[in-house]
């Protein structure tokens, strides 16, 4: 295998895959390798981007070996990745921790190409909120890979392709319909040459991979970030900042990975719960206090009526500002 073509897509990435494959051969030299955002649901996903595929479109299978000419995608609720078995490139599946809240997630899959056939990955980023992909793209680059992403302004969802763009050093950036083309030349024009050993891998990317397959611990962890203040939305353990990573990224011990970008989406999540929380509270507590006072109005008690209506009305007050705030 020559050329190993891994490709990421969250919204918006159904369009893009589908413009792609639809310029991809049947006799497509380089097997592609995707994962979308397909979260935990069942998802008929190959069934629609097969539609405009002559290429066979299909979920991946745990240790199925990867050749030209298919079209694997990583199944729900499981990351994708890629092991070098004495150059034959076979897929791995692994329920690992979410990165950047899901799983499949696109970094994974980049990371393990990246440290399993260097110079011979093409990353393709496609469209997708916020930066899932772009701390495996610049995995790619760092073992010697290239670099390929939607032209933001031609995606659905810019900020994937545009953080890519930004942070990871992107050889190519093209609108959704040239770059199926773009990937049948370079895995066309790859020349033939005499297999050599790959270097090692940079140690962050050896350690993340790691923890992708669930296997990392907090002494790997140490020799690559430092502890944080922040929290881990997943599991609440600490999370640690990861050393020189741009965009700022985090990971916990049990290994839950976020950007900052994704972290701070998260955090405001968990803030809101929260606030929606304390409103349902005070309410009850409103309504407890409303049917004290009653009851204390009929045992003829005016005074303890009194006190129960005054905590109902500042509880009652409270919840009124808390909602207030959320609301605007």
């Amino acid at each position: 295998m020559e050329t190993l073509i891994v490709m990421g897509a969250s919204v918006g990435g159904v369009e893009a895959l589908s413009a792609i494959f639809s310029a991809l051969p049947a006799n497509m030299p380089a097997p592609v390798l995707v994962v979308a955002h397909v979260g935990r649901r069942s998802s008929v996903l190959p069934e629609i981007l097969a539609k405009t595929s002559a290429l066979p479109v299909r979920f991946a299978e745990e240790r199925e070996p990867v050749r030209a000419g298919r079209i694997l995608l990583a199944p729900p609720d499981r990351h994708m990745l890629v092991a070098n078995l004495a150059g034959q490139a076979t897929v791995g599946l692994s329920r690992g921790p979410k990165e950047n809240h899901t799983r499949p997630a696109i970094d994974p899959l980049f990371r393990s190409a990246a440290a399993a056939f260097g110079p011979k990955v093409v990353g393709v980023i496609l469209s997708g909120y916020l930066d899932d992909g772009t701390a495996g793209l610049q995995a790619i680059k760092a073992c010697g890979g290239k670099a390929l992403v939607q032209e933001p302004q031609d995606a659905v969802a810019p900020s994937m392709p545009q953080s890519a763009i930004e942070h990871a050093g992107v050889d190519w950036r093209l609108p959704a319909a040239e770059i199926g083309s773009a990937l049948l030349a370079l895995a066309s024009g790859t020349p033939a040459r005499v297999a050599q050993p790959l270097p090692p891998a940079p140690p962050w990317i050896a350690v993340e991979n790691r923890f992708a397959r669930g296997v990392g611990n907090m002494d790997q962890l140490e020799k690559i970030a430092t502890p944080s203040t922040f929290t881990c939305p997943e599991c609440q353990g600490t999370l640690w900042e990861l050393h020189g990573q741009q965009p700022q990224r985090f990971r916990c011990h049990t290994g839950h990975s976020f950007t900052a970008q994704m972290l701070g989406e998260l955090q405001h999540d968990k803030a809101e719960d929260a606030i929606w929380a304390a409103v349902r509270a005070l309410q009850e507590k409103e309504r407890l206090y409303l049917n004290l006072a009653a009851k204390a109005q009929a045992w003829l008690h005016p005074g303890t009526a009194s006190e129960y209506a005054a905590k109902a009305r500042q509880a009652g007050e409270q919840a009124d500002v808390l909602k207030r705030t959320l609301l605007a």
